[in-house]
């Protein structure tokens, strides 16, 4: 499975960057928000950073307007996606890019049938948000098995990139159901590393390295 981190802070992307595990980052309005910075001058210095798709949200919603955007943001570097939402203009748009051989996230998917549509219009990825669907008491991992089992039956080549994770339970969830990407936070790609064992082996080794005098450089 493809780890993306959802983000636009340019130090925790570095930091992930530097461990191996990236293999893409996606962004949106809200987050390129939080950074305080021009939005290109972001998109572009993550884009320097992580060779993998990175995610650019196109903020206007109808057709022509989306494609004037896309047009803006793709010559930023040929690893970018344009983020587009899962709506009429929005697969309209979607279908534009594809023919034109330019990565495409539908975002903002909540059911099965958006799913199969964002597929038939060519998206490279598309982004079910699995944490809002638990935030009113249905489980999206639901969510993720139905779309696994469409796309498998007619062989869509649109990635499954689940998105809205909150914990490193839908990180495991979505390993084992078979999405292609899962996008998390950087707090909670952190706490994937965490078990008290490890710190509890860690603390036992080190005690007893210590009792030896020796240095290793």
């Amino acid at each position: 499975m493809k780890f993306f981190v959802d983000t636009a802070d340019v130090g925790q992307i570095r930091e992930l960057a530097a461990t191996g595990l990236l293999d893409g980052v996606t962004t949106n309005p809200t987050l390129i928000a939080r950074s305080g910075r021009n939005f290109l001058d972001v998109i572009a210095e993550i884009c320097a950073i992580v060779p993998g798709p990175v995610s650019a949200e196109v903020v206007a919603t109808e057709h022509e307007a989306m494609v004037a955007e896309a047009e803006k943001l793709t010559p930023i570097a040929p690893n970018i996606t344009i983020k587009v939402p899962l709506t009429l203009d929005g697969l309209k748009t979607c279908k534009v890019l594809t023919d034109r051989g330019i990565m495409v996230n539908v975002t903002l998917c909540f059911t099965a049938n958006q799913a199969l549509l964002a597929a038939k219009a060519g998206a490279t990825f598309i982004s079910p948000f699995v944490g809002r669907h638990d935030d009113v008491s249905w489980d999206g991992m639901d969510l993720i098995e139905d779309i696994k089992t469409i796309y498998d039956n007619y062989n869509f080549e649109t990635e499954i990139l689940v998105a809205s994770v909150r914990h490193p339970i839908h990180v495991l969830q979505a390993a084992k159901i078979g999405a292609d990407v899962v996008t998390v936070p950087p707090d909670v790609i952190k706490k994937l590393f965490n078990h008290p064992l490890t710190d509890k082996g860690l603390e036992s080794f080190l005690a007893d390295w210590a009792k030896t005098g020796q240095s290793i450089v």
